[in-house]
Protein backbone atom coordinates (compact mmCIF):
# COMPACT_ATOMS: atom_id res chain seq x y z
CA UNK A 1 0.00 0.00 0.00
CA UNK A 2 1.32 3.57 -0.83
CA UNK A 3 3.22 5.46 1.71
CA UNK A 4 0.92 8.95 3.10
CA UNK A 5 2.85 11.88 1.42
CA UNK A 6 3.41 14.35 4.03
CA UNK A 7 2.34 17.81 3.75
CA UNK A 8 4.54 20.38 3.26
CA UNK A 9 6.46 21.94 5.79
CA UNK A 10 6.88 25.64 6.49
CA UNK A 11 8.97 27.85 8.59
CA UNK A 12 7.83 30.77 10.82
CA UNK A 13 9.97 34.26 10.10
CA UNK A 14 10.21 36.11 13.22
CA UNK A 15 12.80 39.41 13.32
CA UNK A 16 13.67 41.23 16.60
CA UNK A 17 15.40 45.01 17.31
CA UNK A 18 16.56 46.53 20.06
CA UNK A 19 13.11 48.61 20.08
CA UNK A 20 11.30 45.04 21.18
CA UNK A 21 10.31 44.68 24.73
CA UNK A 22 11.18 41.21 25.54
CA UNK A 23 7.47 40.17 27.27
CA UNK A 24 5.97 40.84 24.23
CA UNK A 25 8.45 38.97 21.90
CA UNK A 26 7.79 36.39 24.17
CA UNK A 27 3.92 36.09 23.73
CA UNK A 28 4.60 36.58 19.89
CA UNK A 29 6.67 33.70 19.87
CA UNK A 30 4.59 31.80 22.03
CA UNK A 31 1.52 32.19 19.99
CA UNK A 32 2.83 31.63 16.68
CA UNK A 33 4.63 28.21 17.86
CA UNK A 34 3.31 26.61 21.01
CA UNK A 35 0.02 27.29 21.09
CA UNK A 36 -0.62 26.74 17.31
CA UNK A 37 -2.91 23.83 16.02
CA UNK A 38 -0.55 23.27 13.26
CA UNK A 39 3.16 24.31 14.41
CA UNK A 40 5.76 25.37 12.20
CA UNK A 41 8.33 23.07 11.07
CA UNK A 42 11.08 25.47 11.73
CA UNK A 43 11.31 29.03 13.34
CA UNK A 44 13.83 31.61 11.66
CA UNK A 45 14.59 34.04 14.71
CA UNK A 46 16.82 37.33 12.80
CA UNK A 47 17.78 39.49 15.72
CA UNK A 48 18.52 42.88 13.74
CA UNK A 49 21.48 44.41 15.46
CA UNK A 50 22.07 44.56 19.21
CA UNK A 51 19.58 44.52 22.05
CA UNK A 52 19.26 45.17 25.84
CA UNK A 53 20.73 42.31 27.97
CA UNK A 54 17.13 41.57 28.72
CA UNK A 55 15.88 41.08 25.24
CA UNK A 56 19.28 39.13 24.89
CA UNK A 57 18.27 36.30 28.41
CA UNK A 58 14.27 36.13 26.66
CA UNK A 59 15.63 35.27 23.14
CA UNK A 60 17.69 32.42 24.66
CA UNK A 61 15.14 31.13 26.66
CA UNK A 62 13.03 30.74 23.79
CA UNK A 63 15.32 29.44 21.19
CA UNK A 64 15.90 26.56 24.28
CA UNK A 65 12.33 25.91 24.76
CA UNK A 66 11.14 25.81 21.43
CA UNK A 67 9.41 22.42 20.54
CA UNK A 68 10.46 23.42 16.90
CA UNK A 69 14.01 24.09 15.52
CA UNK A 70 15.21 27.38 15.80
CA UNK A 71 17.33 28.80 13.16
CA UNK A 72 18.65 32.54 15.04
CA UNK A 73 20.28 34.77 12.45
CA UNK A 74 22.14 37.23 14.42
CA UNK A 75 23.22 40.71 12.69
CA UNK A 76 25.58 42.81 13.96
CA UNK A 77 24.32 46.40 13.33
CA UNK A 78 20.52 47.03 12.58
CA UNK A 79 20.03 47.14 9.18
CA UNK A 80 16.13 47.72 9.12
CA UNK A 81 12.84 45.26 8.27
CA UNK A 82 13.51 44.53 4.58
CA UNK A 83 17.06 43.23 4.64
CA UNK A 84 16.32 41.70 7.98
CA UNK A 85 13.54 39.78 6.18
CA UNK A 86 15.79 39.17 3.46
CA UNK A 87 18.38 37.18 5.55
CA UNK A 88 15.30 35.48 6.91
CA UNK A 89 14.60 34.08 4.06
CA UNK A 90 17.59 33.15 2.71
CA UNK A 91 17.75 31.07 6.18
CA UNK A 92 14.82 29.37 5.37
CA UNK A 93 14.75 25.77 4.84
CA UNK A 94 11.63 25.46 3.39
CA UNK A 95 9.45 27.52 0.60
CA UNK A 96 6.46 28.37 2.63
CA UNK A 97 7.36 30.90 4.71
CA UNK A 98 4.84 32.73 7.82
CA UNK A 99 5.62 35.93 8.85
CA UNK A 100 4.80 37.20 12.08
CA UNK A 101 5.80 40.30 14.16
CA UNK A 102 7.54 40.55 17.43
CA UNK A 103 4.96 42.18 19.16
CA UNK A 104 1.89 40.78 17.79
CA UNK A 105 -0.47 37.15 19.18
CA UNK A 106 -1.76 35.08 16.49
CA UNK A 107 -4.90 33.37 16.96
CA UNK A 108 -4.39 29.43 17.76
CA UNK A 109 -6.01 28.43 14.28
CA UNK A 110 -3.92 31.18 12.12
CA UNK A 111 -1.50 28.38 10.40
CA UNK A 112 -4.61 25.66 10.35
CA UNK A 113 -6.30 28.28 7.68
CA UNK A 114 -3.75 29.88 5.73
CA UNK A 115 -1.07 26.86 4.73
CA UNK A 116 -3.24 24.86 3.08
CA UNK A 117 -4.00 27.57 1.13
CA UNK A 118 -0.29 27.91 -0.32
CA UNK A 119 0.03 24.03 -0.57
CA UNK A 120 -2.88 24.14 -2.73
CA UNK A 121 -1.46 26.77 -5.23
CA UNK A 122 -1.29 30.26 -4.05
CA UNK A 123 2.05 32.38 -3.91
CA UNK A 124 0.46 34.91 -1.19
CA UNK A 125 -2.38 34.22 1.37
CA UNK A 126 -3.02 37.24 4.01
CA UNK A 127 -6.09 37.85 6.64
CA UNK A 128 -7.69 40.38 8.81
CA UNK A 129 -6.58 41.03 12.15
CA UNK A 130 -7.77 43.11 15.03
CA UNK A 131 -6.33 45.80 16.43
CA UNK A 132 -5.81 45.75 20.79
CA UNK A 133 -4.42 48.29 23.38
CA UNK A 134 -3.64 46.48 26.71
CA UNK A 135 -4.47 43.09 26.03
CA UNK A 136 -6.43 41.17 23.33
CA UNK A 137 -9.46 42.04 25.34
CA UNK A 138 -8.98 45.04 24.40
CA UNK A 139 -10.07 45.59 20.98
CA UNK A 140 -9.76 48.30 19.37
CA UNK A 141 -10.11 48.49 15.53
CA UNK A 142 -10.52 45.55 12.74
CA UNK A 143 -8.67 45.25 9.96
CA UNK A 144 -10.38 43.33 7.14
CA UNK A 145 -8.67 43.51 3.74
CA UNK A 146 -10.22 42.77 0.75
CA UNK A 147 -10.59 39.34 -0.69
CA UNK A 148 -12.08 39.21 -4.10
CA UNK A 149 -8.65 38.79 -6.37
CA UNK A 150 -10.22 41.79 -9.02
CA UNK A 151 -10.22 43.67 -5.79
CA UNK A 152 -6.82 42.53 -4.62
CA UNK A 153 -5.45 43.74 -7.49
CA UNK A 154 -7.30 47.24 -8.07
CA UNK A 155 -7.06 48.06 -4.15
CA UNK A 156 -2.91 47.46 -4.44
CA UNK A 157 -2.92 50.54 -6.57
CA UNK A 158 -3.52 53.31 -3.69
CA UNK A 159 -3.61 50.77 -0.66
CA UNK A 160 -1.27 47.68 0.48
CA UNK A 161 -3.92 44.83 -0.10
CA UNK A 162 -2.35 42.92 2.54
CA UNK A 163 -1.91 42.98 6.42
CA UNK A 164 1.44 42.49 6.54
CA UNK A 165 2.08 40.84 10.02
CA UNK A 166 -0.51 38.07 8.81
CA UNK A 167 1.08 36.86 5.40
CA UNK A 168 2.47 33.18 4.14
CA UNK A 169 3.98 32.74 1.39
CA UNK A 170 6.07 31.21 -1.00
CA UNK A 171 9.40 32.19 -0.57
CA UNK A 172 10.41 31.46 -4.30
CA UNK A 173 7.77 33.49 -5.09
CA UNK A 174 9.37 36.43 -2.91
CA UNK A 175 12.80 35.89 -4.47
CA UNK A 176 11.51 35.76 -7.75
CA UNK A 177 10.88 39.53 -7.82
CA UNK A 178 14.04 40.35 -5.62
CA UNK A 179 12.76 40.22 -1.97
CA UNK A 180 12.11 42.77 -0.31
CA UNK A 181 15.04 45.19 -0.86
CA UNK A 182 15.53 48.29 1.14
CA UNK A 183 12.34 50.76 0.84
CA UNK A 184 12.20 51.48 4.86
CA UNK A 185 8.64 51.69 6.39
CA UNK A 186 7.16 50.77 2.78
CA UNK A 187 9.20 47.36 2.57
CA UNK A 188 6.19 44.83 2.56
CA UNK A 189 3.88 47.22 0.32
CA UNK A 190 6.65 47.61 -2.32
CA UNK A 191 6.80 43.64 -2.44
CA UNK A 192 3.45 42.88 -2.62
CA UNK A 193 2.70 45.00 -5.28
CA UNK A 194 6.11 43.48 -7.83
CA UNK A 195 4.66 39.83 -6.76
CA UNK A 196 0.87 41.47 -7.94
CA UNK A 197 2.75 42.46 -10.96
CA UNK A 198 4.65 39.21 -11.57
CA UNK A 199 1.56 37.17 -11.73
CA UNK A 200 1.68 35.79 -8.05
CA UNK A 201 -1.09 34.04 -7.11
CA UNK A 202 -3.22 36.09 -4.34
CA UNK A 203 -5.30 35.12 -1.58
CA UNK A 204 -6.55 37.38 1.23
CA UNK A 205 -8.84 35.45 4.35
CA UNK A 206 -11.70 37.64 5.43
CA UNK A 207 -11.31 36.47 8.78
CA UNK A 208 -8.77 38.17 11.64
CA UNK A 209 -6.20 35.73 12.22
CA UNK A 210 -3.87 37.90 14.15
CA UNK A 211 -4.03 40.61 17.17
CA UNK A 212 -2.38 43.48 16.04
CA UNK A 213 -0.67 45.39 18.87
CA UNK A 214 -1.43 49.02 18.49
CA UNK A 215 0.51 51.60 21.17
CA UNK A 216 -0.15 55.47 22.00
CA UNK A 217 2.74 56.18 19.13
CA UNK A 218 1.09 53.81 16.39
CA UNK A 219 -1.38 56.15 14.33
CA UNK A 220 1.07 58.61 14.94
CA UNK A 221 4.37 56.33 13.21
CA UNK A 222 2.00 56.66 10.03
CA UNK A 223 2.56 60.39 9.48
CA UNK A 224 5.72 62.10 9.64
CA UNK A 225 8.35 63.43 6.93
CA UNK A 226 10.04 60.25 7.14
CA UNK A 227 7.03 58.23 6.27
CA UNK A 228 6.46 60.71 3.70
CA UNK A 229 9.63 60.48 1.63
CA UNK A 230 9.53 56.85 2.01
CA UNK A 231 5.83 57.39 0.34
CA UNK A 232 7.01 59.71 -2.81
CA UNK A 233 9.78 57.39 -3.25
CA UNK A 234 7.06 54.13 -3.52
CA UNK A 235 4.92 55.84 -5.70
CA UNK A 236 8.23 57.10 -8.15
CA UNK A 237 9.12 53.29 -8.45
CA UNK A 238 4.88 52.17 -9.07
CA UNK A 239 5.18 54.56 -11.77
CA UNK A 240 8.59 53.74 -13.18
CA UNK A 241 7.64 50.47 -13.00
CA UNK A 242 4.27 50.50 -14.78
CA UNK A 243 2.00 49.32 -12.26
CA UNK A 244 0.11 52.75 -12.36
CA UNK A 245 -0.65 55.63 -14.21
CA UNK A 246 0.69 58.71 -14.49
CA UNK A 247 -2.74 60.10 -13.46
CA UNK A 248 -3.08 57.48 -10.29
CA UNK A 249 0.68 58.27 -9.30
CA UNK A 250 -0.53 62.06 -9.15
CA UNK A 251 -3.64 61.03 -7.36
CA UNK A 252 -1.33 58.59 -4.79
CA UNK A 253 0.71 61.32 -3.78
CA UNK A 254 -2.18 63.90 -3.48
CA UNK A 255 -4.17 61.41 -0.80
CA UNK A 256 -1.59 59.17 0.34
CA UNK A 257 0.71 61.94 0.55
CA UNK A 258 -1.47 64.73 2.46
CA UNK A 259 -2.58 61.78 5.11
CA UNK A 260 0.97 61.77 5.99
CA UNK A 261 1.18 65.25 6.67
CA UNK A 262 -2.39 65.34 8.22
CA UNK A 263 -2.04 66.05 12.78
CA UNK A 264 -2.68 62.48 14.33
CA UNK A 265 -6.30 63.76 15.52
CA UNK A 266 -7.78 63.73 12.19
CA UNK A 267 -5.54 60.64 11.11
CA UNK A 268 -6.68 58.48 13.82
CA UNK A 269 -10.72 59.05 12.64
CA UNK A 270 -9.76 58.93 9.02
CA UNK A 271 -8.00 55.73 8.91
CA UNK A 272 -10.42 53.50 11.16
CA UNK A 273 -13.49 54.94 9.27
CA UNK A 274 -12.35 54.71 5.60
CA UNK A 275 -9.06 52.97 5.71
CA UNK A 276 -9.39 49.80 7.97
CA UNK A 277 -13.22 48.94 7.18
CA UNK A 278 -12.58 49.07 3.41
CA UNK A 279 -12.11 45.21 2.91
CA UNK A 280 -15.28 44.74 4.81
CA UNK A 281 -17.22 47.23 2.59
CA UNK A 282 -16.09 45.27 -0.62
CA UNK A 283 -16.89 42.11 0.93
CA UNK A 284 -20.41 43.30 1.86
CA UNK A 285 -20.68 44.77 -1.39
CA UNK A 286 -19.59 41.57 -3.58
CA UNK A 287 -21.74 38.78 -1.18
CA UNK A 288 -25.15 41.18 -1.70
CA UNK A 289 -24.33 40.88 -5.70
CA UNK A 290 -24.61 36.75 -5.34
CA UNK A 291 -28.03 35.23 -6.71
CA UNK A 292 -30.54 34.25 -4.13
CA UNK A 293 -30.77 30.34 -4.29
CA UNK A 294 -33.96 29.33 -5.29
CA UNK A 295 -36.77 28.80 -3.13
CA UNK A 296 -38.48 24.69 -3.54
CA UNK A 297 -41.77 24.09 -2.25
CA UNK A 298 -40.91 21.89 0.64
CA UNK A 299 -41.52 18.07 0.41
CA UNK A 300 -42.87 15.81 3.23
CA UNK A 301 -40.33 13.45 4.20
CA UNK A 302 -40.15 10.84 7.12
CA UNK A 303 -37.56 11.91 9.63
CA UNK A 304 -35.71 13.84 7.92
CA UNK A 305 -31.50 13.08 8.22
CA UNK A 306 -29.42 15.37 10.40
CA UNK A 307 -28.07 18.49 7.81
CA UNK A 308 -24.56 17.94 6.24
CA UNK A 309 -22.25 20.79 5.72
CA UNK A 310 -22.92 22.65 2.90
CA UNK A 311 -19.30 22.58 0.76
CA UNK A 312 -18.61 24.97 -2.19
CA UNK A 313 -18.34 24.15 -5.52
CA UNK A 314 -14.67 24.97 -7.08
CA UNK A 315 -14.84 28.26 -8.52
CA UNK A 316 -11.67 30.32 -10.32
CA UNK A 317 -12.19 33.06 -7.36
CA UNK A 318 -13.20 32.35 -4.26
CA UNK A 319 -16.49 33.63 -2.62
CA UNK A 320 -16.90 36.33 -0.03
CA UNK A 321 -16.53 34.35 3.24
CA UNK A 322 -18.42 35.33 6.57
CA UNK A 323 -15.93 35.50 9.68
CA UNK A 324 -16.49 32.13 11.25
CA UNK A 325 -15.92 31.48 14.81
CA UNK A 326 -12.38 30.54 15.98
CA UNK A 327 -13.13 26.40 15.71
CA UNK A 328 -11.37 24.27 13.73
CA UNK A 329 -10.96 25.12 9.99
CA UNK A 330 -13.01 24.07 7.18
CA UNK A 331 -11.61 22.74 4.17
CA UNK A 332 -9.08 25.45 2.38
CA UNK A 333 -10.67 26.98 -0.35
CA UNK A 334 -9.39 26.68 -4.22
CA UNK A 335 -6.63 28.71 -5.26
CA UNK A 336 -7.88 31.42 -8.05
CA UNK A 337 -6.30 32.11 -10.51
CA UNK A 338 -3.87 35.40 -10.72
CA UNK A 339 -5.70 38.25 -9.85
CA UNK A 340 -6.65 40.09 -13.04
CA UNK A 341 -5.93 43.36 -13.88
CA UNK A 342 -7.73 46.38 -13.95
CA UNK A 343 -8.86 48.12 -16.99
CA UNK A 344 -7.01 51.04 -17.65
CA UNK A 345 -3.93 50.20 -15.80
CA UNK A 346 -0.35 49.41 -17.32
CA UNK A 347 -0.13 45.33 -18.09
CA UNK A 348 2.61 43.73 -18.46
CA UNK A 349 3.27 39.51 -19.35
CA UNK A 350 4.91 37.56 -16.56
CA UNK A 351 8.32 36.94 -17.16
CA UNK A 352 9.23 33.25 -17.51
CA UNK A 353 11.26 33.29 -14.09
CA UNK A 354 12.55 36.23 -12.39
CA UNK A 355 10.85 39.65 -12.15
CA UNK A 356 13.06 42.17 -14.05
CA UNK A 357 12.37 46.21 -13.76
CA UNK A 358 11.93 48.05 -16.33
CA UNK A 359 15.02 50.14 -16.65
CA UNK A 360 16.82 46.65 -16.51
CA UNK A 361 14.61 45.56 -19.31
CA UNK A 362 15.13 48.34 -21.27
CA UNK A 363 18.57 48.22 -21.16
CA UNK A 364 18.51 44.25 -21.96
CA UNK A 365 16.54 45.44 -24.90
CA UNK A 366 18.64 47.80 -26.46
CA UNK A 367 21.97 45.16 -26.08
CA UNK A 368 19.98 42.64 -27.41
CA UNK A 369 19.22 45.11 -30.50
CA UNK A 370 22.82 46.13 -30.95
CA UNK A 371 22.01 49.47 -29.27
CA UNK A 372 19.20 52.84 -29.60
CA UNK A 373 18.50 53.85 -33.06
CA UNK A 374 20.25 56.74 -34.30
Amino acid sequence: MKADIPPEPFALLMTVYGGDREEYVRDAFRSAVHDQTVRPDQVVLVQDGPVSPELEFCLRGLIAASPVEVTFVQLQRNRGLGPALDAGLQASRFDIVARMDADDVAMPHRFQMQVPLVRAGADLVGAGLLEFGSGIDDVVGRRIPPSDPYDIARYSRLHDPFNHPTVVYRRSAVIAVGGYGDLPLMEDYWLFVRMIANGARVVNIAEPLVYYRVGDGAYERRGGRELLRSELRLQREMYREGFITRMQYWRNVIIRGGYRLTPTLIRRPVYRLIVAPYGARRNRDASDTLPAPQQQAPVAQPEPAAPQPQVPAPAPVPEPQQVPAPAPASEPQQVPAPAPQPRGAAVRPKPASRYVPRHARDQRDAVAGGGSEG
